[in-house]
């Protein structure tokens, strides 16, 4: 998740180290791609350690904000990971990271609309088109949603059928043109693009079909389930599409 974080989470950073990294992005430090590289993996490790949310404040160089709502999330690889798609289905699947790179892939380009206010234009996502995994899996005639879970253990999401069939919806491996870090949910993560970030799930696990649509972890919390850029949670955002 990319836009908000339990604050019951892990030892704080060192005041130290804090302030070092807010100089860093003063100076401008980041502008080199291989310290760029380096800031996005330390501030993605320290927001994860890092309970007063204070790092999720700080942008990285690609602009994002690194959150996460438990203490820790395992790493994932072409060996172990495993997309699960089953619930209201006639054929339930199991894809492997190869499986999912072997289908057809499709790119779009938007921006990245997070609902607490920062956006990062021209963001290219990469992926499988999550209608098409729904097609193979063949959805039962009592279906009404698709609930998606994540390897962290915690992170949920849901969209009505019709939302998770829009042609704008992938589950994306690809980020800004490369593979999708650790950082950013990889291997495997949900984009929705129309809607804002916290409907892109980070660390896909699983694609459940259901009847009805089950608020997600945020929306528990007073997040709108229609997380539509610009015409929800009481923000007017422009679209992002």
């Amino acid at each position: 998740m990319e836009h908000g974080q339990d604050p019951e989470r892990g030892q704080p950073i060192g005041r130290r180290i804090f302030l070092g990294t807010l100089g860093l992005g003063a100076l401008g430090v980041v502008s080199a791609p291989l310290l760029q590289r380096g800031l996005e993996g330390f501030l993605g490790e320290a927001a994860q350690k890092d309970p007063t949310g204070l790092t999720g404040l700080l942008p990285n160089g690609g602009g994002f904000r690194y959150y996460s709502v438990t203490a820790s999330v395992p790493r994932k690889n072409a060996g172990n990971y495993r997309l699960t798609v089953g619930g209201l289905v006639d054929r339930p699947a199991s894809y492997t990271l190869d499986d999912l790179r072997a289908l057809p892939q499709t790119r779009m380009v938007k921006d990245v609309q997070c609902v607490t206010g920062w956006r990062v234009p021209d963001t290219p996502f990469e992926g499988v088109r999550l209608s098409e995994l729904l097609d193979a899996a063949g959805v039962r005639s009592s279906a009404g949603a698709v609930r998606f879970t994540c390897f962290d253990g915690a992170y949920s999401e849901s969209l009505t059928l019709k939302q998770a069939r829009r042609a704008d919806v992938l589950v994306a491996l690809r980020m800004q043109d490369k593979d999708i870090s650790h950082h950013h949910g990889g291997p495997v993560r949900l984009y929705v693009a129309p809607m804002y970030f916290y409907k892109s799930a980070k660390w896909l696990s699983g694609i459940e079909v259901t009847e009805d649509v089950e608020p997600g972890y945020w929306e528990k919390r007073g997040y709108d389930i229609d997380a539509w850029v610009g015409r929800s949670n009481g923000r007017d955002d422009e679209p992002t599409t």
